[in-house]
């Protein structure tokens, strides 16, 4: 019901946007009527339109000033040319959901001439519905467009509303490039699987399992991941050793540098675009 009757536009239609319009039109939220997707490129929302229905255009300006809710979903390398772009159309939507990295409130507020924002991270599972997205608000939005929100990035998956600016950039570093970490520590698993013998074929079939299975069993018993991986790990067995080994290379110590250094790179990007 929050979004009943309300125009959403889209600056940027690229894979993050087509995953919250294929999300809200799949499931009822809106119709595809209800959306206008601004790309640069033709053929992107010629496809767009083929694919939902949707109305299409490859000026900024037009989609903003036609918006109830405007989602800010373009690179963020090039905020800068897309406020720009608006020619005073970004004060129109009265919401503004920014999914760019590292852009902070103030200027996004800024650059749309705006009050009314929405800054989120969501990460690259919301393709399949299955993400999460962290997400702020400034004072202004009202419960409605709270509401607005949650509607608009429940569409991806889970989401977690915080009330200061400052987690923005540290889902960034976690949840947002998160999925990244995890798809290298596949990797690195198929590899060794590869290394024993396995075909590559089998040796992916068998992390792949055995990723999703293990999270869906931490997720399904509500233990803490410690009593979980003790219940693998006999005295002397063959997980103790792998685990042994982990820990003497600096596994968790290694994780913790490398999320960090996600942290304060979004951090200064947020800084760079503040110049």
């Amino acid at each position: 019901m929050a979004l009943t009757n309300k125009t959403i536009g889209f600056l940027g239609s690229g894979v993050m946007a087509e995953a919250m319009i294929k999300g809200l039109i799949n499931g009822d939220l809106i119709a595809p009527s209800q959306v206008i997707a601004a790309d640069p490129r033709p053929e992107r929302g010629a496809e767009l339109t083929d694919r939902y229905g949707l109305r299409a255009t490859t000026v900024n300006a037009e989609a903003a000033s036609q918006a109830d809710i405007l989602v800010f979903s373009t690179k963020p390398q090039v905020a800068g040319q897309v406020f720009a772009s608006l020619d005073g159309a970004g004060a129109q939507p009265s919401l503004v959901v920014s999914i760019l990295a590292g852009v902070r409130i103030k200027t996004l507020s800024e650059g749309m001439n705006n009050p009314n924002i929405v800054r989120a991270m969501p990460n690259t599972p919301a393709q399949i519905g299955e993400g999460i997205t962290v997400w702020t608000a400034t004072r202004g939005v009202s419960e409605a467009g709270q509401a607005q929100a949650r509607a608009l990035l429940g569409a991806l998956g889970e989401e977690i509303y915080m009330d200061d600016e400052k987690y923005l950039d540290m889902a960034t570093a976690l949840s947002g490039s998160g999925p990244a970490y995890v798809f290298l520590f596949m990797e690195a698993l198929i590899d060794a699987g590869v290394h024993l013998g396995f075909s590559r074929r089998d040796a992916e079939k068998l992390v792949m399992h055995t990723v999703r299975g293990s999270v869906n069993y931490a997720l399904g018993s509500g233990d803490h991941q410690a009593l979980l991986r003790n219940q693998v790990t006999s005295p002397g067995g063959t997980s103790a050793e792998a685990l042994y080994q982990l820990e003497k290379g600096g596994l968790r110590t290694v994780i913790s540098k490398a999320v960090y250094a996600a942290y304060k790179r979004s951090v200064a990007l947020g800084k760079e675009q503040e110049k």
